[in-house]
Parts: structure tokens; C-alpha cells; sequence
């Protein structure tokens, strides 16, 4: 028994390589989605493959997944192999678009499919209609480590696979996935291959500890994700994209104390949304429902999960773009955001993610109806245990 479309998938990335085809890598800008494109990226060259180009949609500026905008700056590119990561599964209406300006389309993600498979694609995702593999709560770098083990065979060394399975173990832990059944084994090796890496970026982390000593661990793994979660984008590259693939300690460790810096700065922002919500908040409401044009979209997700932790409700809070709000979802154990969501289709942009973290994207004109649905969805639908 596999993972649907898996095999598919090797089969066409192997042929791209033979015949010479240009290569996008194309991942959401979170740890999942760049440990997904760096574990392809790595095993296509050990292939002797290369990728014509990597590219991060900015969520803010672009909207979240296979975007228009990007569509129009990778357009001199095609035609060409368009693979994206943790990321794709709801573009029912761009992936067409795609196919029309020259791109054959790959979708690896790990996100609820809502609204149908985007067709013409060739589709990996473990929730998808057909998909008998037992296991669904891959992060999207752990069906990449599982795609280029197929991928390279006998090539799979055991020095690169410790290379990769280090980065779907990294992956995993940020994206919070359940470290159960194939995890287990993603994050254990993951973890050991961390410990023993040649990446000057990580190897540059451990010797510097710069949050000060610890005997756990998974605590400084911890803190390396939250290192790496810097948003810092330069040229269009993440800050945790430039620090896995640093070429010298010496610019590691420049970059570590920027990214720990802004690692600081990011937290009091954070906490700025977290006090500014709590004083509008309306303790019998059923869900939390906040947003400002002042709230940076960026720190949402963390402002959104510390208040489900502390309320124990739905949480969604959005920036105001002006014609547009972009929101972060967060929810507590037993409710489900996206089908939560679903109800609302009708009003919204666009929408998606996991039951328990998502996001959103809708006109200001309709936003209060959305919020008016969310409160009635949640008043007459039982937490699950």
C-alpha cells in the first residue's frame, strides 16, 4: 500500500531529469514548505537535475498559494515542471491558468481538499479522494523525504538521506504534526541526523546556543525553529531558506543574531495583538474575532494560537488590507476551522489549511457576515472529543 500518486510523481520528476526540463520549486514560505523544496531540491541534484527556480509566494502581498502575480513573474520560465508544497490543493481556479501559460502542474500538500482536485494535475495528498494509505497527517516535507526515497533509489545513500530525513524531521516538529505512526520515525531520524549535520546553519546554531545552555534536546530544536521562523525575506528567500543553505559558519552566525533579534522583536509585536484583542473581546461570545489594519499578518498564527490556549475557543484574526482582510485561524482540540469555514464558502476569497490551524481571505464588505456565520456555526455544533 502507497501514497497515492507517489510513485506518479518519482516517475515524473525522473523523466524531467533525463530529458532536461526547466524545474520550479514552488513552497509556501513557513519551515514546512521550504524543508519540502530543499529536500527536492537536494535530491534532484543528486539525480544530476537542476531547478531552473525556487520560489515563496509573499502571503501578504500575493495571497496564499499558486498565485497570479507569480504565475506572471515565473511566465518567462515556460514551459516548464511546476511543483508545489504545502501549498496548491485549492487552487481549482489558478492551476488552469497555469497549464494555459505552459506549466505542468505537481501539487504535494497535506492540506483538506474543499472544493475538489485542481485539474489538469497530478496530485499527492494523503486527504484526497481515493488515497487508501493509512496514515494522513504528513507534514508536506515528510511526503517529500517519502517521494525522493522513490525518487533516488538506489542513489539514497545513507549520508544523504541523513541530509534529507534531517530537514522532513525539522519540517514535522514546526508544522506541529502528531508524532505518531510514520512521524515517529520522520522525527526520530530526523532528530539524530540534526545532531550530526553538515549544514553550516545548523551546525553554526548548536555551537553557538546563543538562547544559553540546555540539556534538552528537543528544547533546542525548539529554539532553532524559532530562529528559523524569522520572517526576513530577501530577493524573495525566507530567512530560514538562506540559513539551511549558508555555505560558511561565518555568515551563519551573523545571520542567527539578526534572526534572534527580530526573533524579539516579533515577540512584543505579538504580544501588542494579544492585549489589544483581549480588551475588545466579548467573554460569552462563542468565538474570538479580531482584527485591525495595525495587526501584522505575520504574527497572527501566534497571536491566535495563545488565545485559543488561553480562552479555549475558536480564534480568528485578520489584517485589514483595506478592500481585503487576510486572517490566521487557530482552534483549540475538538473543532474544526476549516469545516467551520466551509459554511461560509459562499463569502470568502479564499480559505484552508488543517481543522486546527487555517486561514482565510475575504472582501471587508462581507467579513462581518462571515463572522455572524462562524459564531452561529460554533453555537450549534458540539466540540468533538
Amino acid at each position: 500500500m502507497e501514497i497515492k500518486n507517489l510513485k506518479k510523481a518519482a516517475q515524473r520528476l525522473q523523466k524531467a531529469v533525463k530529458d532536461k526540463e526547466r524545474v520550479i520549486l514552488y513552497g509556501d514560505a513557513d519551515l514546512d514548505g521550504i524543508t519540502s523544496a530543499l529536500i527536492l531540491q537536494e535530491a534532484l541534484k543528486n539525480l544530476g537535475g537542476q531547478v531552473a527556480a525556487c520560489y515563496f509566494p509573499d502571503r501578504e502581498k500575493e495571497g496564499y498559494g499558486i498565485t497570479l502575480a507569480a504565475l506572471e513573474k515565473l511566465k518567462p520560465l515556460s514551459p516548464a515542471l511546476l511543483v508545489s508544497m504545502d501549498l496548491g490543493i485549492g487552487n481549482v481556479e489558478e492551476v488552469p491558468l497555469a497549464h494555459k501559460a505552459g506549466f505542468e502542474v505537481l501539487i504535494i500538500d497535506h492540506h483538506e481538499v474543499i472544493k475538489g482536485l485542481p485539474k489538469p494535475a497530478l496530485v499527492v495528498d494523503p486527504k484526497q479522494e481515493g488515497d487508501t494509505y493509512p496514515f494522513k497527517e504528513f507534514a508536506t516535507c515528510g511526503l517529500c523525504f517519502r517521494l525522493a526515497e522513490l525518487l533516488l533509489g538506489s542513489q539514497m545513500t545513507d549520508s544523504v538521506k541523513k541530509s534529507l530525513v534531517e530537514l522532513a524531521g525539522l519540517g514535522t516538529i514546526a508544522d506541529m504534526m502528531p508524532r505518531k505512526e510514520d512521524n515517529i520515525l520522520i522525527v526520530e531520524e530526523g532528530y539524530e541526523a540534526l545532531f550530526e549535520s553538515w549544514r553550516p546553519g545548523i551546525r553554526t546554531f548548536f555551537d553557538m546556543q546563543p538562547f544559553g545552555k540546555t540539556e534538552s534536546r528537543s528544547q533546542l530544536i525548539d529554539q532553532m525553529i524559532s530562529v528559523l521562523n524569522a520572517r526576513d525575506a530577501k530577493d524573495g528567500m525566507p530567512a530560514a531558506w538562506r540559513l539551511l543553505t549558508v555555505s560558511s559558519t561565518e555568515e551563519a552566525r551573523v545571520m542567527i543574531e539578526e534572526f534572534i533579534e527580530k526573533n524579539r522583536v516579533r515577540k512584543e509585536k505579538t504580544r501588542s495583538i494579544v492585549e489589544e484583542t483581549r480588551k475588545r473581546m466579548v467573554s460569552k461570545d462563542p468565538i474570538i474575532f479580531e482584527g485591525d489594519t495595525f495587526f501584522e499578518y505575520e504574527l497572527l498564527g501566534s497571536a491566535s494560537s495563545i488565545l485559543a490556549r488561553e480562552y479555549d475557543k475558536p480564534v480568528f484574526l485578520y489584517k485589514d488590507l483595506g478592500d481585503m482582510s487576510l486572517g490566521s485561524v487557530r482552534t483549540p482540540d475538538g473543532y474544526n476551522s476549516v469545516e467551520a469555514m466551509k459554511a461560509s464558502d459562499h463569502l470568502l476569497h479564499t480559505y484552508g489549511g488543517h481543522p486546527h490551524a487555517s486561514g482565510f481571505r475575504i472582501e471587508n464588505s462581507k467579513r462581518n457576515q462571515f463572522r455572524d456565520n462562524l459564531r452561529e456555526y460554533f453555537k450549534n455544533h458540539e466540540r468533538t472529543s
